[in-house]
Parts: C-alpha cells; structure tokens; sequence
C-alpha cells in the first residue's frame, strides 16, 4: 500500500517527538522535585537561623509553652537524641483536610537561657500525587500543542514547498507523446526540482523527437510503399487473366496475390493509422449509427455467405454520436470484418444498437481471447489467423480518439466486442 511522502515524513516527526516528550518527562519530574526539595531544605536552615539571631536571646523559658501555641510549624521542645542538625521527611494529619499530608522537617539543637533544646520546624510539601499528575497534565498538554503545531507547520510547509513538484507530476500526467502540446514546467529556487524538471525536459525531448521519426518513417513507407504494391497486384492480376498455367502454378500465383492483397491492406492500416495519429481527422460531426450500419450491410452481407453466417440485427434505437464520418465508417467495417474474419462455418453475427453502446457478438473459437493485450497492434489471439493484427488496434484508436469505450467479453460461446459512447 503506497502513502504519500508528507504522511512518512510527519509519522517520523511524531515517533520522534513522543519518544522524546516520554523520556523528558519523568527526568523533569526528578529534577524539579530534588530542586523543589533544595530549595525547601534551604528555607528551613534560613528560618533557623533567624530563630538563633532574633528569637532565641529574647525567649524566656518560661514562655517557652506559650510560644509554642502561637506557632505552628515550628516547636521548640526538650532535648531529643542528636547533636547535629537532622533534615527528613514525614507526615502529619491535617484536621482541615482530613488527610496526612507530607512534611520537610528540620530538627536542631539549640541553647535557650543556658538550657539545651531541640528546635524543630517543618514545611508542607505538595503531595508527590499531586506533582506527578501536575506534570503528566503539562506533558500531554505540550505533546497535543507540539504535534498539532509540527502537523500544521508540516502541512503548510509541504504545500508550499511541494508545489512546483506537484505542478511537474500534473503536467506529466497530462503530458502524450503523440500530441503537439508539450508540458510547461516553471523554474524554482529549490535545486532539487530545477534538476528534476530539466531532466524530465530532456528525456520528454529525446522521447518526442524519436516517436515523431518512427511515425514519419512509418508513414512514409506506407506512401512509397503504396504505389508499388498496386502496381504489382495489378500485374499480378493481369498475368494470371493473359496465360494459361498448370494447377500448381495457378495455386503458386493465387497464393502470391493472396499475400500482396494482404501487404497491401496491412500498408492501408499503417497508413491510417498514422494519418489518426496525425489527427487527420480531428473534425466532427453529429452522425447516426444506424444509417452507417445499414450503409455497409449489404457489402458485409455478401461476404457472410461465403462462411454461411448469419447476420442478426437489433437496431432499437435512433443513436446519434459526434465523430468523424470516415472514422465512424472505419469503425463499423473493422467490427464487422473483425466478427466474419473469426467466425466459424455457419456461425452467427448479433449487432446491437442502443442510445448508449454498440455491440458485435459472434460465435468463433469456444474459449475467451486474452484481453491484456487483445487490442495492441499486430497482436492476435491465434497465430494461424489470416489477419495483420491492425483491425481491432484501429477500432480501439478511434475509439480513445472520440473518448469511448471498447470492451470485450465472452459469454454463451459468443465473443463480444461493445463500444460504450458519450452522451451528445
């Protein structure tokens, strides 16, 4: 399954950024709560200190209780075991909230009126529940800003700068060779696409130039050879009306008029072919199908006897298509030739005519032809097949070049080959 270059380059950015938001988390959390606990441990040897310097010379023991009351955090009581100052953690009940809540607790021992004490003062910490879903809702909050952020910046970024790329890939898609109009590529300030775009420049150069000499040796060939293949059937044709052969030698000739007939109308096809190519024909108008058919009926009628084929045919509706006369004729005649060419002896031939479609079903050999490659030139489905391979090629030509559809398939022994039209 292809994605596109953004959606691969944006799930790198968000990998990246949720296993670097997920490791800084925890390693935050460490760092601001030792600085917290720093900072509070610090408070509480301030606050001692100030006691020594300005409370314990003026502090009667006696009053010693009284003080006491009047002071929450911090107590002054009888000498506990240890002499040196003693930081740590605990916790107190509070009647407020109905709940322990933890402390940062100093002990101390200190000296009033000549009596040794032990100082003791505390701070309230924030709960370690607290801090932790504190900093798991800033995180996500980051997260949800920061992929947001990198996915619209990426996006608009990827418009912006893909543009020109995206503008080359659509001229490209539009691009054929066999049309005059060659794609316009803009020049940019990224190197990248300026390279590509001269590159496509060229190989669409190299690429035209060839196509065009094929197609004019071809055509070119179908011209000179046109003139010397008639010339020969006609003597060909002459020599056999003027003398008299033996049988073999009469099989011998027929059989050379047979394949000059055949060299012949394989030069046609090629010749129109290129002349389509060319588009010759590019001028169109509103034509109806069922005059056409009936137009060459008769001829074809003629040749179907000599196989003993029967010819059915289903014209329900006036159908009306825009093309090119000689076109449109070309069209019938190759569906009709295509159907009596590879039929069998006493087959039959349905023709069906619709506002929306033409069908040719004829019975033939008892197996569906290979469709990949059913309508390219000079291809057939049985080598032995007298055709040139061209019939069904210039019926699919035409059909691209009036925007229709050819289909085959195979269905109760029948090949069936239909022409989807457009509406007028």
């Amino acid at each position: 399954m292809t994605k596109k270059l953004l959606y691969k380059t944006s799930k790198v950015y968000l990998i990246f950024s949720v296993i670097l938001l997920t490791v800084s988390a925890p390693l935050f959390y460490y760092i601001t709560a030792r600085l917290y606990i720093e900072e509070t441990d610090e408070t509480l040897v301030l606050h001692k200190n100030e006691f020594l310097k300005f409370t314990a010379p003026t502090l009667p023991t006696a009053e010693i209780e009284n003080w006491n009351k009047y002071n929450r955090n911090i107590k002054i009581e009888p000498i506990q075991s240890g002499s040196s100052d003693t930081l740590f953690y605990t916790a107190y009940y509070d009647t407020l909230d109905a709940e322990l809540e933890p402390y940062r607790e100093l002990n101390a021992s200190i000296i009033i009126d000549g009596n040794p004490y032990t100082y003791s003062a505390r701070i309230n910490l924030v709960e370690t529940e607290d801090l932790k879903e504190s900093i798991a809702l800033l995180f996500l909050t980051i997260i949800i800003l920061l992929l947001v952020g990198l996915f619209i910046i990426t996006k608009k970024l990827s418009i912006h700068l893909w543009k020109p790329f995206n503008e080359t890939l659509n001229q490209i898609e539009k691009f054929e060779i066999d049309k005059s109009i060659q794609p316009k590529l803009t020049s940019t300030n990224i190197e990248e696409f300026n390279r590509l775009n001269k590159s496509i420049e060229k190989l669409i150069e190299k690429n035209t130039s060839i196509y065009h000499s094929q197609r004019e040796f071809v055509e070119n060939a179908a011209h000179e050879l046109q003139t010397p293949l008639a010339l020969f059937q006609a003597k060909i044709d002459t020599f056999i009306q003027s003398a008299e052969f033996t049988n073999e030698q009469y099989e011998m000739l027929s059989s050379l008029n047979d394949s000059v007939s055949r060299l012949n109308r394989l030069n046609k096809n090629l010749l129109l072919l290129s002349k389509i190519e060319n588009d010759n024909y590019s001028e169109s108008e509103t034509i109806c199908l069922n005059d056409t058919i009936k137009k060459h009926l008769d001829f074809f009628l003629e040749q179907a006897k000599a196989k003993n084929l029967t010819i059915k045919l289903e014209l329900s509706e006036i159908t009306n298509v825009k093309s090119n006369p000689v076109l449109a004729e070309i069209l019938i005649s190759n569906l009709f030739l295509n159907a009596i060419r590879h039929n069998i002896s006493h087959g039959q031939i349905l023709i069906k005519l619709s506002n929306q479609s033409l069908l040719f079903s004829n019975s033939g050999q008892i197996q569906a032809l290979v469709e990949h490659n059913l309508f390219n030139r000079f291809s057939k489905s049985n080598p032995s097949e007298q055709g040139n391979g061209l019939g069904l090629a210039i019926i699919k030509k035409i059909a691209d070049l009036n925007h229709w559809t050819i289909s085959y398939s195979f269905s109760d022994n029948l090949h069936s080959f239909s022409v989807s039209f457009q509406k007028l």
